[in-house]
């Protein structure tokens, strides 16, 4: 499905216009359905809530071409197909899940068609697999874990217990905390990945972590997991004496709500919160909340800096696909989550990474930021970038 949306009043037609000089076509590659929708239309409504704020400051029009990847890697490789070569779109912004962007990671770089990754948090995209044409904003699986490590030793843990599915992205988030965690002093009594998305009783795990000895369970579970991870924690009476930390996807905003009373008290670590004190979010939260009826998740603030960073190569002059490249991994402003800047060496966002505590709000739950952790960017992880050419 296309449409129009024109920048400088973010209103939006149901007809393709011929594309000029200053329009730009973009490649909507987000799940519409599947296990995964509830994000891909969290991300599309940022995206476009970030095209209304700040599309008036260029002249350029955005084109939009919406394709579903229904979290499938063989579907969304032939969706990426079709954005560039039948539609011939300039940009493509999107990809949740991190076996799509593998999957479309070589049609990416092959046609030089710049990806802006708006979720998928796998650390080879901006590691080993890197490319001049992918530029992430949203984050990298070592990069809000490796801080909370830090951070959880200082506070006086001393050993943790750690639980996340079986699967790339639990492996990275859990190993990049143990290695910081480790690294200050602390020590894993404990280790353990469930099957993912098969795992519907915790309690043999949980009864491993009360056993351990360890200070605090550090996790990462995120969707349906997370909801009934967080309530099995809960009715198992642990957080009193065990307390639970971990990853911000495990009470994310999206879905925190479904988990009730038993997420208070949790306290995890994110590059966004809704409750995160600076102008730029204060304006966030009140478009989102008034589109909406309620508060903006990490997912939603990815797309809105998504078209935030694509408005702002469009204003440095970026009009086709390599200038918009070029263009993408220059950029930097002040958005909700605080200073961002994309580090040339990975085309991996730089940002402040945020521990919270989820608490009782007026009729619903909120988050309660205890400290920024400093922005810092990702090592290298074997990316060795290959330049633009000109």
């Amino acid at each position: 499905m296309k449409r129009s949306l024109l920048a400088a009043l973010g209103l939006a037609t149901g007809l393709a216009v011929p594309a000029a000089a200053e329009d730009l076509t973009v490649g909507l590659l987000l799940p519409f359905s599947g296990v995964y929708a509830s994000l891909g239309n969290e991300i599309e409504t940022g995206f476009n809530l970030g095209l209304a704020a700040f599309g008036g400051e260029t002249e350029t029009t955005f084109e939009i071409v919406r394709e579903d990847t229904e979290v499938k890697p063989p579907v969304a490789l032939g969706k990426a197909k079709k954005l560039i070569l039948q539609e011939k779109v300039d940009v493509m912004v999107g990809v949740v899940s991190s076996g799509v962007l593998g999957a479309v990671r070589d049609m990416v770089h092959g046609a030089g068609v710049p990806l802006i990754v708006a979720n998928a948090g796998n650390d080879e995209a901006t590691g080993a697999a890197c490319s001049p044409y992918i530029t992430r904003m949203s984050f990298s699986n070592g990069q809000i874990n490796r801080p909370m490590g830090t951070w959880m030793a200082e506070q006086g843990i001393e050993k943790v217990f750690t639980l996340a599915p079986d699967y790339a992205a639990g492996r990275q988030m859990i190993d990049r905390f143990s290695q910081s965690f480790t690294a200050a002093g602390g020590e894993i009594v404990g280790q353990e990945f469930t099957p993912f998305q098969k795992t519907q009783d915790f309690g043999p795990y949980l009864a491993q972590a009360k056993a351990s000895g360890a200070d605090a369970v550090y996790v990462f579970y995120a969707g349906g997991e997370a909801i009934s991870f967080v309530k099995q924690y809960d009715s198992f009476g642990l957080k009193a004496d065990l307390p639970l930390y971990g990853s911000g996807f495990l009470t994310s905003p999206l879905y925190v709500n479904a988990q009730g009373e038993a997420a208070e008290g949790v306290i995890t670590a994110l590059h966004y919160a809704p409750t995160i004190d600076n102008p730029a979010n204060a304006a966030f939260v009140a478009a989102f909340t008034a589109e909406t009826g309620r508060a903006p998740s990490e997912f939603a603030v990815q797309g809105y800096d998504a078209a935030r960073v694509l408005v702002e190569a469009a204003k440095a002059g970026a009009t086709d696909r390599a200038s918009l490249a070029h263009a993408l991994r220059q950029v930097s402003f002040e958005g909700p989550r605080g200073k961002l800047a994309i580090d040339p060496a990975t085309n991996n966002i730089i940002q402040p990474v945020y521990v919270y505590e989820t608490v009782a709000g007026e009729g619903a739950l909120t988050q309660k930021v205890l400290a920024q952790l400093p922005a810092e960017a990702d090592p290298a992880n074997g990316c060795e970038m290959v330049p633009l050419s000109n």
